[in-house]
């Protein structure tokens, strides 16, 4: 789950005044103040390894998210006529268990904000994916973009990367051994040089 979509049911819950300005002493702004500072332990760890990382938010954002459960809990128990304050206390309740996830993977965001605008291009052009005509090619259609997409976040040659995959895989007896498959896979250190960037980029510098 994404903690940037919680923080944004609390800052909708938040009263303004008549110059759009936010009422101070709310609990839409205790409980935003919360997850900003799950947000800061993220700024602050970022450059760290994966298991460093989720060392840190053992350490740091474990006692930030059990005050912010407590202060849920406690928060809920108050009449509110607050709708939209409502609706974000249940939804922190009903998704906790998921929020909590990025705790044991040093791997996980704790927002999939990138994912999101990585699938905005497929999404806003859906109307196209309605001409895919039968359900196998709208799985077609899904596969192929998350190879593009997953090797653009790889920092791969998307054309390269496809055309080692479409050349490669056939033969490689994958059926029979699917372990091979993770040589291909586009994070491998085992993926030929004309497939990264990086080394497409040095190529022509040295022309």
């Amino acid at each position: 789950m994404c903690w940037a979509h919680v923080r944004r049911y609390y800052i909708d819950s938040i009263p303004l005044d008549n110059n759009g300005k936010e009422l101070s002493g709310s609990k839409g702004a205790e409980g935003r103040e919360f997850i900003n500072l799950l947000f800061k332990v993220e700024e602050e760890i970022k450059d760290l390894s994966y298991e460093e990382k989720k060392q840190k938010r053992q350490e740091a954002s474990r006692p930030i998210l059990d005050a912010f459960w407590a202060w849920v809990e406690k928060t809920s128990a108050l009449d509110t006529t607050n709708e939209k304050l409502t609706q974000a206390l249940g939804y922190s309740k009903n998704q906790k268990e998921y929020l909590e996830t990025f705790l044991e993977d040093g791997r996980l965001p704790i927002s999939n904000n990138l994912c999101e605008a990585n699938i905005k291009p497929f999404a806003t052009a859906r109307r196209a994916w309605l001409f895919a005509d039968t359900p196998k090619g709208a799985k077609a259609n899904a596969i192929l973009y998350t190879l593009v997409e997953s090797a653009r976040a790889n920092k791969l040659d998307v054309y390269e990367y496809l055309k080692h995959l479409l050349t490669e895989i056939p033969g490689s007896h994958y059926l029979e051994h699917p372990e091979v498959l993770d040589q291909y896979l586009p994070w491998s250190v085992s993926l030929p040089e004309e497939c990264l960037l990086e080394h497409k980029h040095k190529k022509c510098l040295n022309q």
